[in-house]
Order: structure tokens, then C-alpha cells, then sequence
């Protein structure tokens, strides 16, 4: 009556049951371990990027090379920094293009890579949800048909008794127990990774929001001390 005799001792469609629950326990582990990686380095790309950005005096054209100059690829709020700034300078060096052209631009610019940042964001966390709501009706299926199977072989015995059904109702139960093992902490990590997430994107359209009315005043000043 171990755990791994019982298990041992399942009926193959139960064994596929709890293999399957296993396999997805541990792929959502992963996914929990990444996911906390990514986040962790985006807030801190994020407070290190907005400590750069809003320092007194700073230069966006020397903040942009600095960035671009230290030999890794740029992310998270630095990625639409870079997109706007890039696309801002590219038009304003072209000749005859209007400050309302230059500025639908730069937020086009601004616009994609916010998405991109978005999406590297909720990444996994689709699977995490799947993991979450379905491991339990998983496990339940298996617990369900273990306790048919030991209501068939009671059935053939002469005399029921608890000692002869017990085994198949253990064994059939440990699959419910492997689904509620991957389900709770795929679904609190997908709570948190969420918000963690919304907290991030809200942060990210924020800040472009900010920089696109700083680059709408350049132009315009621009504009107007040339005129």
C-alpha cells in the first residue's frame, strides 16, 4: 500500500494519467523559474533606465548612443526609448517633413515596440492558465476511471470487502493529488506573473506617452525658432 506500489500497480490509463500530470508539473516549473527571471530583469532595466532618463540635464541623443554603444541588446523601456528616438532623428534629418508627420512616426515607432515588450511580457503565461484549469479534470478523469476499473474486478470477487476495493481507490486518487500538485502553483504563479505583468505595460505606455509629448515639444520648438 506505498505510494509507488499503488502507482506501480495503476492501470495504464491511470499511469498515462498521472505520467501526463507529472510532464506538466514539472514544464510549468520551468516556465514559473523563467518567468521570474524575466520580470525580475525587466524592473530592474526599467529603474535603471528611468533613473538615466530622468536625471537633470540629460541628453537623448547622448543617452540613446550610450545605450546603444555598450554592446547588448537594448529591451523593456529601453526598447521604445530607442524605437522613438531613432525613428525621431531619421525624419527630422529628412527634408521637408512636417512636425505632425515626424510625430505620427515616432509614435508608430513607439507603438510596435510597445507591443513587442508586451507580448515578451505575457509570454508562457498562456500555457500557465492551461496547466491551472485543466490539471484537475485531468486528474479527476483518472481518478474516475481507476474507481470504475475497481468496481469492475469487485464485481468478479465473491465477497466485497474494504481491504479488496481500497487498493484501486488509493491508486485512483493519487491522480487527483498530482493534478491539485500542478494546478495551485501554475495558477498563483499566473496570478502573479500577471500583475506583475500589468504593472510593467501599464509602466511602459506611461512612459512612451511622456516621451512622445517631450519630442512634441522639441519639434515644435524647433519649428517655431525656424520660422
Amino acid at each position: 500500500m506505498s505510494i509507488w506500489g499503488l502507482i506501480a500497480s495503476a492501470s495504464i490509463v491511470v499511469q498515462l494519467v498521472m505520467l501526463t500530470l507529472v510532464a506538466a508539473s514539472v514544464l510549468s516549473w520551468i516556465v514559473i523559474f523563467q518567468r521570474i527571471r524575466v520580470l525580475k530583469k525587466a524592473k530592474k532595466v526599467r529603474a535603471d533606465f528611468e533613473e538615466s532618463f530622468w536625471s537633470s540635464g540629460v541628453d537623448l541623443g547622448n543617452l540613446y548612443r550610450k545605450l546603444t554603444l555598450e554592446g547588448r541588446k537594448v529591451e523593456g523601456m529601453e526598447s521604445i526609448f530607442a524605437a522613438g528616438i531613432r525613428e525621431f532623428t531619421r525624419l527630422r534629418q529628412s527634408h521637408n517633413v512636417e512636425p505632425d508627420a515626424i510625430m505620427d512616426g515616432v509614435q508608430r515607432a513607439m507603438r510596435v515596440a510597445l507591443y513587442r515588450e508586451e507580448e515578451k511580457l505575457d509570454q508562457h503565461l498562456p500555457f500557465l492558465a492551461t496547466v491551472g484549469s485543466t490539471s484537475p479534470y485531468i486528474g479527476l478523469f483518472g481518478t474516475v476511471w481507476g474507481i470504475m476499473n475497481s468496481f469492475i474486478g469487485l464485481a468478479e470477487v465473491q465477497q466485497a470487502t474494504l481491504a479488496a476495493v481500497a487498493p484501486g481507490i488509493a491508486e485512483a486518487l493519487i491522480a487527483t493529488a498530482i493534478g491539485l500538485a500542478a494546478a495551485i502553483p501554475a495558477v498563483i504563479a499566473y496570478n502573479r506573473f500577471s500583475t506583475s505583468a500589468e504593472s510593467l505595460a501599464s509602466s511602459y505606455e506611461n512612459f512612451s506617452d511622456e516621451f512622445i509629448s517631450i519630442l512634441h515639444r522639441k519639434v515644435h520648438v524647433r519649428e517655431g525658432g525656424a520660422a
